[in-house]
């Protein structure tokens, strides 16, 4: 298989394997395809763009430290894709926490994706395969956190500022950034990144039960 195409797909198919897994996760009332996959391409394209112009824009300001680029990634790229997540949000096709789910890991993926692309093109296939294990799923629970805040302030049931999923999700970027930057140079706290994958992968569960016991009672369900 030649080199580029493998990279491209080592880049989209974890993304778009998930994506079809939080999809049809949401059995209850499923989102309209079109805007999911319009979320994810915005993702893919807009939201990676941007990121890139104000993270390079900041680095003419700031000195890069393993500091300062874990958290300009995570507040630039953060608000970036929670951005995306107002065009379903506008569109009115947002109302429950499943609901911030879907389009919050569509969001996410898709930038993933992208930005999974572009590291494959700088450092080649190797740098490809460890990042397709790990950061589609990183990328697609923090921006869902913020999607399940879109969600809620779409019913009204949102008790705190939108700001603070905002922030909840920088700050879960900011950490996988830090330790894993840290571990180029103490391999050991590569342990942490691990950690953290698992810590993810338990919010996005909580949310995934959260979302669709609400479902089952909002739309009458009495089963699992």
């Amino acid at each position: 298989m030649h080199t580029i195409t493998l990279i491209i797909i080592l880049a989209y198919a974890p993304s778009l394997a998930l994506l079809w897994y939080f999809y049809h996760k949401d059995k209850y009332e499923p989102e309209p395809k079109r805007y999911v996959i319009l979320t994810f391409i915005y993702g893919a394209l807009n939201s990676v763009i941007i990121a890139m112009f104000f993270e390079q824009l900041l680095f003419q300001f700031i000195p890069r430290t393993i500091f300062s680029i874990a958290i300009v990634a995570g507040v630039v790229e953060e608000i970036t894709k929670g951005y995306i997540i107002r065009i379903p949000y506008k569109a009115k096709q947002m109302d429950g926490i499943m609901d911030g789910v879907v389009y919050g890991v569509a969001a996410g993926l898709g930038f993933a994706a992208t930005e999974n692309l572009l590291y494959g093109f700088g450092f080649g296939v190797g740098i490809s395969v460890q990042r397709a294990l790990l950061t589609p799923i990183a990328h697609g629970v923090w921006t869902a956190t913020i999607g399940v805040g879109y969600g809620l302030k779409a019913e009204n049931k949102l008790k705190l500022p939108l700001i603070y999923f905002f922030f909840a999700a920088i700050s879960l970027h900011f950490l996988w950034n830090y330790f894993a930057l840290l571990s180029r140079d103490i391999p050991i706290l590569f342990s942490v990144v691990i950690l953290l994958i698992l810590f993810n992968i338990a919010i996005i569960s909580y949310f995934v039960n959260a979302g669709l016991k609400e479902d089952r009672i909002k739309y009458g369900f009495s089963g699992k």
